[in-house]
């Protein structure tokens, strides 16, 4: 019973911090406003920094390390088209919801690697746990914001939706624990997959959102997102 109590913690520590970005967006008022608008761009390209910190040390080397480099090829472009094909969707829908899905691409690969990771023995879940919780922070933030500048969604909703998604921590973590273990070329396909879909976001989405005239601090954020994943990685290892 210890692991699964374990497990289940973990991975609430990793998904709390996507609702918590929801409730700090949604209370974010800072003066004047010039200020206010590039904190919210800098939060934007931190985001965007931690997603592709995430792509280059975790997703792609956990792949490269299990799988053939056609597999990594291959698994790379079908999870971009894929994403491609629900960019359109969402396009044609008229859903603001870009930040949300690189949001998840990237919260629930890494939550099957943690409980790989707690499976293996190697102590390094709590860190990894803390790392993915500090990327999700921003992620949250931006999602919010993304989600309640259509004006079709009520602030409550999406933050009980938000809370929702926390529980995939463990529910995914749990997956990857008690169902995966075994299977790590699977765990594998699955890190390149989301990869190639962070990164069509990214570059597709969410860069350019970060784009502000005349302003330094948003690639500033962006930097400071990577040198985390840096940072985290070498932590680990």
């Amino acid at each position: 019973m210890e692991p699964l109590l374990s497990i289940v913690g973990l991975g609430l520590l990793a998904g709390a911090t996507i609702p918590m970005g929801g409730f700090l967006a949604k209370i974010e008022s800072i003066h004047p406003a010039w200020l206010e608008n590039e904190f919210r761009h800098f939060v934007i390209a931190f985001g965007g920094g931690a997603l592709i910190a995430a792509v280059a040390l975790v997703l792609i080397p956990h792949g490269m390390a299990h799988l053939s480099a056609g597999a990594v090829v291959l698994w790379f472009l079908l999870g971009s088209f894929a994403m491609i094909a629900l960019d359109i969707y969402l396009a044609r829908s008229q859903i603001q919801a870009s930040n949300l899905v690189a949001m998840l691409s990237d919260f629930l690969p890494e939550a099957l690697a943690l409980g790989a990771t707690f499976s293996s023995g190697s102590g390094g879940g709590l860190l990894l746990a803390l790392l993915i919780a500090m990327q999700n922070m921003p992620e949250g933030f931006n999602a919010y914001r993304e989600m309640m500048s259509e004006g079709k969604l009520s602030s409550r909703l999406v933050l009980r939706c938000f809370m929702l998604m926390a529980l995939l921590g463990p529910l995914f973590a749990g997956g990857g624990y008690y169902l995966l273990r075994s299977y790590v070329e699977v765990v594998a396909a699955i890190s390149v997959f989301a990869a190639g879909g962070i990164l069509y976001i990214v570059f597709g989405d969410i860069a350019p959102q970060a784009k502000l005239a005349r302003r330094w601090a948003p690639p500033l954020g962006a930097v400071s997102g990577f040198i985390l994943g840096v940072l985290g990685q070498m932590l680990l290892m």
